[in-house]
């Protein structure tokens, strides 16, 4: 079990007493799995003090404009690859087929595709294993750590340690859509940038998906002999 993965999904999921109570623990855990080298731990060390020393409420509060109301942020990784179409939910019901297959049940009312979900999952697999399925993960992981940079997010060291963790595919070309300069305040600008076309990755918009066919593809390898059954924390 790599528990840095759980420690990043912690991060990203929705403040709460229990991951306050926990924050403590988590910059130990990081120090001594390494797999970021210890110059590049400093802005998710920040995050980690925050968690542990700021009102809980403020933490709620931004945690929910930040990713609860931007689609460009959006934690969802099929919402960057399909949007809303028929395809996001076939892919959502294989994804969570194979993380109950490789012993990850799902007890919690979150999609699939949820980005604290598929680390807690990635958490439960060979390190090998993991960096190459969240490679396979590496458009979004980019263009969600460039939209939080441009908001001075200290969310953003979550995602470029993630991206440095993940082993990319050779032969697939980074892609990075460029985000709104503000995130619209109304409830009309909202709806209707909830309403445009999804955001998609690679050379060419009309060959499928890519990115999803390849990590489900990776999912499907058998699970380890003495892999543990992982439950989301």
């Amino acid at each position: 079990m790599t528990l840095s993965f759980k420690v990043y999904a912690a991060l990203l999921s929705y403040p709460t007493e229990d991951i306050r109570a926990s924050a403590s623990r988590f910059a130990g855990v990081l120090e001594e799995e390494n797999l970021i080298a210890p110059e590049d731990r400093s802005g998710v060390g920040q995050l980690i003090d925050e968690l542990g020393a700021r009102d809980l409420f403020e933490l709620q509060a931004r945690y929910v404009d930040l990713f609860d109301r931007s689609r460009a942020l959006s934690l969802h990784l099929f919402e960057h690859v399909h949007g809303e179409s028929r395809d996001r939910g076939q892919a959502m019901v294989d994804l969570k087929a194979l993380y109950e297959s490789n012993g990850l049940e799902i007890t919690a009312s979150e999609l699939p595709d949820f980005l604290p979900l598929f680390l807690e999952y990635l958490s439960q697999r060979p390190l090998d294993e993991a960096r190459a399925l969240l490679g396979e993960t590496a458009h979004v992981l980019d263009a969600l750590a460039e939209r939080l940079g441009k908001r001075e997010s200290v969310y953003q060291a979550v995602l470029l340690d993630l991206a440095r963790i993940a082993d990319r595919p050779a032969e697939v070309e980074k892609s990075v859509v460029e985000t709104p300069a503000e995130d619209p305040q109304t409830l009309e600008a909202i709806d209707q940038a909830w309403e445009e076309e999804q955001v998609r990755f690679g050379p060419d918009p009309s060959a499928g998906c890519p990115v999803a066919e390849n990590m489900l593809t990776k999912m499907a390898v058998p699970a380890a002999a003495d892999s543990d059954e992982g439950r989301r924390p």
